[in-house]
C-alpha cells in the first residue's frame, strides 16, 4: 500500500538501527507520548531492539486511560436515567468504572446497555448531533474524551448543535492537553525521561510551537514522530543524536503530516468552543490547566449541568496500578493482576482496555512476567 509500506521496509528499518548503533555512547530514556506510539513499539519489538542502554518509557498519551473515573461514573449514570441516549466512541464501552460503588449498577458503559440502557457507539460526534435531530424526544449526551486531536471535531459538533438550535443535545467534556502532562512528568524529581517522541496526530492539529519553551525549560529533545515503524527508529535517533551532541531543541520527524502552526482554523474552533480548566487523569490526580471545559457561551451544552451529576465519589481497583503506568514508573508486567485477574475480556484499568493502551499492547504482544529464577 502505497504511503504505508514504504515505512515498514525491513532494510531501512535494519538501516536505522545501524545507525543507532552508531551513533549511541551512552544509555538514555526516551519517553514516546501516544499510545498508538506504544503499540507499534512493542507490536514490532522495536523496544527490544534498540541498542544497549536505549530504553523507551511508555507516557501517558492513551486518551481513553486517562479519562478520570470520575467521567465514567457521570456517563454511567446518565445512561442509566430513562429518556436518554447516551453515544460514545466504541473504545468507551469497556472501560471500567466504579459506579458499584455509588449503589447504582456499575461495571462498564457496555454492561449499561445490556441492562437496557440506550447506549450508541458512533463514529463522529457528527453522529451524535444527528440522532438529537432525529429522535427530538430524548436527550443525546456525547461522550467527548481524547486529546488535542479529538478537541476540533467535538467544537464544530457544538458549534453546529447550536446552529441547529438543538435543545436536546449535549456533551460529557473530558479532554485533557499534552503539554501539561509533560511539564508535569518533567517537575516530578523522580523523572527520568531526558527525551519526548510527541504524538503526530496531536501536532498535526496543535503544530509544534508550545513544545519550544518545554524543550527550552528543561532542557529536553522533543521530537515529533508519526506512527509506522521508520517514524519511529527515525524519531528515536534523531532524539539519540540531541541528546549525544547537547542539543535540547524541537524537531520533525513527521514532515509529511505537521507543519509547526498545525491547523489554525482547528485551533480556532477549540478555542472558540472551549476553555482550558484543571482536569483530573485517571490514575495520576488533578493536573492544573491541563483540559478542556465548554466556554461560557456554550454551556447550554454541557451534561454535567444538565444532568446534575457532581456528587458521585469515584472509587479506584485498589489492584490496578494504572498510574504508574501512565506515568513510565512501572511496566504492565510489574502489576501483580496484569495476565491473571487482569486481561482484555476483564480488565481492571483502561490501560488493558484501549487499543492504545500500554497493558494492552503487552499483552497483545505476549509480554510475560518474568519467571523468578
Amino acid at each position: 500500500m502505497k504511503y504505508l509500506d514504504e515505512y515498514r521496509d525491513p532494510a531501512l528499518a535494519r538501516s536505522l538501527l545501524d545507525e543507532l548503533r552508531g551513533v549511541s555512547t551512552r544509555a538514555w530514556r526516551i519517553m514516546e507520548v501516544c499510545g498508538g506510539q506504544t503499540h507499534t513499539l512493542v507490536r514490532q519489538g522495536i523496544d527490544e531492539l534498540l541498542p544497549a542502554g536505549i530504553r523507551m518509557i511508555h507516557g501517558p498519551g492513551c486518551p481513553v486511560c486517562v479519562t478520570p473515573l470520575q467521567t465514567l461514573d457521570r456517563a454511567m449514570a446518565i445512561a442509566a436515567r430513562p429518556g436518554v441516549t447516551l453515544a460514545s466512541f466504541g473504545d468507551m464501552l469497556r472501560v471500567p468504572g466504579s459506579a458499584s460503588s455509588q449503589g447504582t449498577a456499575g461495571g462498564d458503559l457496555l454492561s449499561q446497555r445490556a441492562r437496557g440502557a440506550d447506549v450508541r457507539v458512533v463514529y463522529t460526534p457528527m453522529d451524535a448531533v444527528r440522532i438529537a435531530q432525529a429522535e427530538p424526544d430524548r436527550e443525546v449526551v456525547f461522550l467527548a474524551v481524547g486529546f488535542e486531536t479529538t478537541a476540533p471535531a467535538n467544537a464544530m459538533a457544538v458549534l453546529h448543535a447550536a446552529h441547529l438550535g438543538l435543545p436536546n443535545f449535549s456533551l460529557l467534556v473530558s479532554h485533557v492537553l499534552v503539554p501539561p502532562a509533560m511539564t508535569a512528568l518533567l517537575d516530578d524529581p523522580h523523572c527520568e525521561v531526558e527525551a519526548f517522541l510527541a504524538a503526530g496526530h496531536v501536532c498535526a492539529v496543535m503544530g509544534w510551537r508550545e513544545y519550544e519553551p518545554i524543550a527550552a525549560r528543561y532542557e529536553v529533545p522533543i521530537v515529533v514522530t508519526g506512527f509506522e515503524p521508520l517514524d519511529l527508529l527515525e524519531g528515536i535517533l534523531m532524539a539519540v543524536r540531541q541528546l549525544e551532541e547537547g542539543r535540547h531543541e524541537v524537531e520533525n520527524q513527521y514532515v509529511r503530516a505537521v507543519r509547526r502552526a498545525g491547523n489554525t482554523e482547528a485551533q480556532d474552533a477549540v478555542r472558540r468552543v472551549f476553555r482550558v480548566t484543571d482536569r483530573a487523569w485517571r490514575g495520576i490526580g488533578t493536573l492544573p490547566a491541563s483540559g478542556l471545559e465548554l466556554a461560557d457561551e456554550y454551556q447550554q451544552f454541557d451534561a454535567v449541568r444538565r444532568f446534575d451529576v457532581t456528587g458521585l465519589r469515584p472509587v479506584e481497583d485498589p489492584d490496578c496500578i494504572a498510574g504508574e503506568i501512565l506515568t513510565g514508573a512501572a511496566l504492565p508486567t510489574d502489576c501483580p493482576a496484569y495476565g491473571t485477574r487482569c486481561t482484555p475480556r476483564s480488565p481492571l484499568g483502561a490501560p488493558m482496555v484501549s487499543t492504545e493502551g500500554t497493558c494492552a499492547a503487552f499483552y497483545s504482544a505476549g509480554r510475560t512476567k518474568e519467571l523468578p529464577t
